[in-house]
């Protein structure tokens, strides 16, 4: 083939090559949009109120919420996530409460508006339940019919992907433990091409399925892309100095997407590789600046936000205090200090749950079925009450509703000294909930703490306020189906 017809054609099938055509999370998304959104619009004309009924704007404008709603309460409660999409019956099984979710979010926000605009609404409740109900019905429905479809197309192979890596050494074993086990593209085979430049060969591949090692004397990448056909090409060696960079321009010329190990792992995983952090990458690669207007945006919301969850959740702090009060002496308010951005020293409030000698021997992380916990506290715990005072620690100004988790200044000492980079989790305030929160569990040990550093070195690096928005999302799931809560 001639290098000018080569390029040509590889601009037409690098198209064609595009890793969003694999992304199974946003495919189900599309299946998801594509389904709900003839169906509702065939459901809400059916049970409008007519036109010689006052208040047909008002029941537009419900109608219209409960679409988007539907679509953030399937998100909210991890219904695109991996584990959800790999078991079927959980996730079908969880609709019908993103439905119900969706439905009253949606009467809120309609109701909202209405009164700000003054649009009248169709008089009494009657048409305000049969839009909620079938509004659920239709949804639920449509939602299960994509995730059928969803299981068809994956037992088909709709959503296979061939990666090229450049390497075959333990920088690409362990892209083969990420992507198996946290990408949302699980459907993945794998070519890895080895040179004596790029470092030692392992001998781990014979027998892994979906894995193929294919020795390359002369480096010719683009002609074992060709041949196998390949969608991407990743980065991944042990050894790089003396790799022929021309060789892998002529791939990137012919159209076929290339992405360094770090990088690739980042977008797959939603959290950094500290295992084979490279303090260059950290530092050319994008991420980790905070614009002004981001920051005043992001105190903005965490005001608005903290308030109001404050008045709403006033009962049920009022009564938490009066069973911990009931339960024996103490105080009802449990103070200590944490670390939050530039290593400030701030105390936190919670309401208390263990007992009150529960640290007379000094700091120790919290264990499973913590004996110093009360049984009023482990209540408050699951139903993760005990956080709500942090709300006040959000209106001072000590957090940010969303951020990495607040550690106490012991423990920070502590895994600085033995997790590279942790000290860079305090670019950004301490949060009531975050990305590390709503994706791993609590942790109580430092391979726990390097773990969830992984998530809040994502974080910010990506700091942005729609991401502070996904995150407050995810967190309906945490609190619905709490994980890790010690």
């Amino acid at each position: 083939m001639a290098p000018k017809f080569r390029f040509l054609a590889g601009r037409d099938i690098g198209l064609l090559r595009n890793p969003a055509f694999s992304n199974t999370a946003g495919a189900l998304f599309a299946l998801d949009v594509l389904l709900s959104a003839p169906a509702w619009t065939l459901a809400a004309l059916r049970v409008e109120p007519g036109p010689h009924v006052s208040g047909q704007a008002g029941y537009l404008v419900c109608a219209l919420a409960a679409f988007p709603c539907w679509l953030l309460f399937l998100y909210a409660l991890g219904l695109y996530r991996r584990d959800a999409m790999l078991e079927l019956r959980r996730s079908i099984a969880r609709t019908p409460l993103a439905g119900g979710l969706a439905g009253i979010a949606a009467w809120a926000v309609a109701a909202a508006i209405c009164f700000a605009f003054n649009i009248p609404r169709p008089p009494g409740a009657a048409w305000q339940a049969a839009l909620f109900a079938v509004s659920v019905v239709c949804f639920v429905v449509c939602a299960t019919v994509a995730r059928l479809g969803f299981a068809v197309l994956v037992e088909a192979g709709a959503f296979h992907r061939r990666l090229l890596v450049v390497g075959a050494g333990y920088r690409a074993h362990d892209l083969i433990g990420h992507i198996r086990a946290e990408s949302s593209s699980f459907q993945d085979e794998m070519i890895f091409v080895h040179h004596p430049m790029l470092g030692e060969r392992l001998n781990l591949w014979e027998g892994t399925p979906g894995c193929t090692v294919v020795d390359a004397p002369t480096f010719d990448i683009l002609h074992i892309a060709l041949q196998y056909d390949v969608h991407q090409i990743v980065i991944a060696p042990d050894e790089r100095r003396g790799m022929p960079l021309e060789n892998l321009l002529e791939c990137k010329k012919a159209g076929f997407p290339i992405v360094e190990y770090l990088s690739f792992i980042e977008r797959e995983t939603r959290r950094i590789d500290l295992a084979r952090l490279e303090l260059g990458w950290v530092l050319y690669s994008d991420g980790f600046t905070f614009g002004l207007l981001d920051r005043m945006v992001k105190r903005v919301i965490d005001l608005v936000t903290s308030l109001v969850i404050l008045v709403l959740t006033a009962p049920f702090i009022v009564l938490a205090m009066l069973a911990i009060r009931l339960e024996g002496r103490g105080p009802l308010l449990y103070r200590q200090e944490r670390v939050t951005r530039d290593g400030r020293v701030f105390n936190i409030l919670k309401l208390r749950t263990m007992q009150v000698d529960a640290e007379t021997s000094g700091a120790v992380w919290a264990d499973v079925n913590d004996a110093r916990v009360t049984r009023v506290g482990r209540v408050l715990r699951r139903s993760r009450i005990d956080e709500l005072p942090q709300l006040f620690n959000v209106v001072r100004g000590d957090m940010s509703i969303v951020g990495p988790r607040p550690e106490r200044p012991v423990f920070v000492a502590d895994l600085a000294r033995e997790i590279p980079l942790y000290n860079e989790r305090h670019m950004v305030k301490a949060g009531l909930t975050g990305w590390a929160q709503v994706n791993y569990p609590y942790g109580a040990s430092v391979e726990d703490a390097r773990r969830k550093l992984s998530y809040d070195l994502y974080y910010v690096k990506n700091f942005s306020v729609l991401l502070d928005i996904l995150i407050l999302a995810q967190t309906i799931r945490v609190v619905f189906w709490p994980s890790g809560v010690r």
